[in-house]
């Protein structure tokens, strides 16, 4: 392998592994529509691809319309067994998911949810960075 080709190839290397070390770890559920209304928009609809954060994300509305990238990196043992699928989703905060009832990190909406795990699962390990 040339010189050149070498570099390019550990600088990509090396952004991967940056990307990977800046994430959080945590766990999503999923709630179902209605989506609204929500703790930070009311009744202003804000889409599908969007998350109730909990409290300590949430602090105390700070996290409103903050975008998050989400990958599903397994399952919990609660569900099945191999929930993943590939690639990631983003979302927007748009609520607070409140103790006690709270289960998760992020609780997803079922299509967000949808995009990187399969539902039956119910609740999953993920991996999230603010984007």
């Amino acid at each position: 392998m040339n010189p050149g080709m070498r570099i390019l190839m550990m600088v990509g290397i090396a952004l991967c592994l940056t990307t990977v070390a800046y994430a959080d770890q945590g766990t999503a559920t999923f709630y179902t529509p209605p989506y609204v209304p929500s703790a930070c928009y009311g009744f202003q609809d804000e889409g599908t691809m969007i998350a109730a954060a909990s409290a300590p994300i949430y602090n105390n509305g700070a996290a409103c319309g903050k975008m998050y990238q989400i990958t599903c990196t397994g399952g919990t043992n609660q569900g099945v067994a191999q929930p993943c699928k590939s690639g990631s989703v983003t979302v927007k905060v748009v609520d607070l998911c409140p103790s006690p009832g709270c289960q998760a990190t992020l609780d997803l909406s079922q299509e967000a949810f949808s995009a990187i795990a399969d539902p039956d699962a119910g609740k999953i390990n993920i991996d999230y960075v603010e984007v």
